[in-house]
């Protein structure tokens, strides 16, 4: 779990962020809101503070936002509900605390939850990419391409993302199929994980542990980004990246060498 950054309403520091302080936090917020903004107390009570526990609360916020034509709320409610597991579980609460940290614009776990649509599409990704390992294919790809539609990242539900991930933005990402993504990466808006043509077999990038990806990055091939490295803001990488370097341009080539202790994908510095 990354380090904290001082969560939580009342300017809490704790020295680690188990589960239970997440949703407790996200429930004491929601109560909050909905007294200085009485619009929205219907909404918050369906979706947060009335609901029986954490996989509820991400069941129907994901529902209300998916909801489609000729497609009942409640099936979509029942279909994630029944998906989420303990792991995927874990990882969404990574996701929030990841969220909460790195970006300044997002004060509380609650904002993130309810308005921040990378998160929402990174989260119906995982309900997705467990339908896919399940072997139902149809109904991943059917919800992979809803998401695409509602929040605007394009992920394949084949595609493997670890924990502690930041989508900011979510706007114009495109993950392809065979892509592999690790824990504690930050990820930018229009950014492409993509295939150079028409190959096929294991042809997507692997974004291995805290990197940070800048906005307009191609990440194009079966390259591998190494760990703790950072992609300049519209750079095309056609080519692997050693571990703890930036690399910038088009085609992109190395510009730094980091400090062995530097994790771009928390520190979200731009200077190259």
């Amino acid at each position: 779990m990354p380090k904290s950054t001082g969560l939580g309403l009342a300017a809490q520091q704790p020295q680690s962020l188990d589960n239970a302080f997440v949703w407790a936090v996200i429930r004491a917020e929601a109560i909050e809101l909905a007294a200085r903004e009485p619009i929205l107390q219907r909404l918050l009570a369906a979706q947060i503070t009335a609901t029986s526990g954490s996989n509820e609360i991400i069941a129907r916020v994901l529902a209300a936002r998916l909801v489609a034509t000729q497609v009942e709320t409640g099936d979509l409610f029942d279909l994630i509900l029944s998906t989420l597991n303990d792991d995927i579980m874990r990882a969404i609460e990574a996701d929030l605390v990841a969220v909460r940290q790195r970006d300044p614009a997002c004060t509380t776990f609650l904002h993130a939850l309810l308005n921040l649509k990378g998160f929402h599409a990174l989260q119906t990704h995982r309900i997705a990419h467990a339908l896919w390992n399940a072997g139902r294919s149809e109904i991943a790809t059917w919800l992979a391409n809803l998401a695409s539609l509602v929040f605007g990242p394009d992920i394949h539900p084949a595609a493997r993302i670890g924990a502690s991930i930041m989508l900011d933005h979510g706007s114009g990402i495109v993950i392809g199929e065979t892509a592999v993504i690790e824990d504690e990466v930050s990820i930018l808006q229009n950014v492409t994980l993509g295939g150079t043509g028409k190959e096929t077999g294991d042809r997507h990038p692997k974004i291995r542990h805290g990197v940070m990806i800048g906005a307009g990055a191609k990440i194009l091939g079966n390259v591998e980004i190494g760990a703790f490295s950072k992609i300049a803001a519209g750079s095309v990488v056609l080519k692997p990246v050693p571990e703890h370097c930036t690399v910038a341009g088009v085609p992109a080539t190395l510009v730094r060498v980091h400090r062995a202790d530097e994790i771009p994908a928390e520190t979200m510095d731009q200077n190259i």
